[in-house]
């Protein structure tokens, strides 16, 4: 599939213009690292022009790979010195085009930062590169008896999962990547390394700059090594099916089961589209309709029987057809590998469509309403579109297919998107639940934020005073 390509013209808050780059600026930045982990190949910048996203792709310059810290901290060092925009890649999986260069320059490309450099079990900590994948890392885990929980679905790495806070399905119990940042090393666009945070599991010592830094998506420093927390595997765990007749009456399940105090592991909300479409590419054989997917961990059968049975009686409340516990691990994995692949499924299925992926999140109160309001949407508007949900934190991804061909149908499907996510925000929500702001959601800043986006701004002129670290993101045009 042919990319569509975009040069972007970038100018900082101090209005400044970057430049391409000189013979001089490659030899130079080539000189740091070794040959091998320098390119300007058109095939190496076609590979770093795009993310997930249906944003347009932009080439950078130049792509580089370093190794270590000391390696970032020359580069940032330089780039700093000649105005050379930077833009971090961890494995390319983000999905509002956070990673897109769209300013050209350079890219820092971390698959070589890839090492585990220790694993402190009896601390429950491990100290990680930025490009390691989270899924490595639990494999890395599993004689443990630990693991790393916020699951993103895709092959993310731990660097760009804090850009991002990234989260996932078990984020209703486990939280999300914030939750598990102990320690940073960070490179500013000076080239100094900062070190943020400690390895003690509590300090009330100073302001908490690792805050600042998780889910800055790579705008106030480049994480070069990261502590994580990490937490005991359950020794238990059921997984349940429960269908509904309408998505309405799945949504107010979602509260009821919140109000009642359980503490499912994984609340996942899927249109009967979604139901059908893994049926089709997967044979499930699950009944197509609304249905909530839901885990729990704990530590004996007999507690996990428990919420069972309490979480049964509340789906039978809300009108629930069918429900089915006690899924073995073959079946639960399953149908979780299959959650975690729609949105390929969804391109796959539309191949002559973009897909404007929606990330909103609402309070639990505003769950069903936003739900209802996607729905008339939808229909109103004679709309391809197919609804998934971290309904335990009310977090929604509306996915919209509109014809590549077809600029007014692009056009409605930008237009109804904008709609939900303003009514999203209204309802007390966010523009964004995991996704980040990236490219795609800059324009909501100001209306989520106020008064606030212009400290954000002067929290951003600290850290990289000549703008040069993922420009053009975040902030609006």
């Amino acid at each position: 599939m042919k990319m569509r390509l975009q040069r972007i013209h970038y100018h900082s808050e101090d209005n400044v213009t970057f430049r391409p780059l000189s013979d001089s600026d490659l030899k130079n930045l080539e000189s740091m690292v070794s040959k091998d982990r320098f390119s300007t190949g058109a095939s190496v910048l076609d590979l770093h022009a795009k993310d997930q996203s249906a944003h347009a792709a932009c080439r950078p310059e130049a792509v580089i790979w370093p190794e270590t810290a000391a390696e970032v901290a020359a580069i940032l060092k330089f780039a700093g010195d000649q105005r050379v925009p930077v833009t971090g890649w961890g494995a390319g999986s983000s999905l509002e085009g956070n990673p897109i260069p769209v300013c050209r320059g350079l890219v820092l490309d971390f698959s070589r930062m890839h090492r585990i450099l220790a694993v402190r079990e009896e601390d429950f900590q491990a100290d990680v590169q930025p490009g390691v994948v989270y899924q490595d890392l639990n494999d890395k885990l599993r004689h443990t008896g630990l693991f790393f929980p916020p699951d993103p679905g895709a092959r993310a790495t731990l660097g760009g999962m804090i850009a991002n806070n990234a989260s996932g399905t078990r984020t209703v119990l486990y939280g999300s990547t914030r939750d598990y940042v102990m320690r940073l090393v960070v490179a500013l666009a000076n080239g100094e390394l900062l070190e943020l945070g400690t390895r003690a599991s509590k300090s009330s010592s100073g302001y908490n700059l690792i805050s600042l830094f998780v889910g800055s998506e790579g705008t106030l420093g480049i994480v070069v090594e990261a502590t994580m927390r990490l937490v005991g595997f359950p020794a238990e765990y059921s997984a349940a099916v429960a269908t509904f007749p309408s998505v309405q009456a799945a949504a107010r399940t979602v509260y009821e089961l919140k109000r009642s105090g359980l503490n499912p592991a994984a609340l996942e909300l899927l249109g009967p589209e979604c139901v059908a479409l893994m049926n089709q590419e997967e044979k499930l054989g699950l009944a197509v309709e609304p249905t909530l997917f839901l885990e729990f961990h704990g530590a004996s059968t007999g507690q996990l029987a428990e919420g069972l049975d309490t979480a049964r009686d509340i789906c039978a409340g809300q009108g629930c057809r069918d429900f089915r516990p006690g899924l073995g691990r073959a079946e639960r994995d399953r149908i979780f590998k299959a959650r975690h692949a729609l949105g390929e499924m969804i391109q796959h299925n539309h191949p002559e469509h973009h897909i404007l992926i929606m990330d909103v999140a609402v309070p639990i109160t505003g769950y069903a309403e936003l739900l209802g309001a996607m729905q008339t949407e939808v229909k109103t508007h004679g709309l391809i579109a197919y609804t998934l949900s971290h309904a335990g934190n009310g977090n929604v991804h509306l996915n919209i297919a509109g014809r590549k061909d077809d600029p007014a149908e692009w056009a409605l499907v930008q237009k109804v998107s904008e709609r939900l996510v303003l009514k999203a925000i209204a309802l007390g929500g966010t523009a964004t639940g995991e996704h980040g702001v990236g490219l795609g959601k800059r324009k909501y800043m100001p209306v989520q934020h106020g008064a606030s986006l212009a400290w954000m701004k002067q929290i951003k002129g600290l850290f990289d005073p000549h703008g040069i670290l993922n420009p053009g993101k975040i902030f609006p045009e």
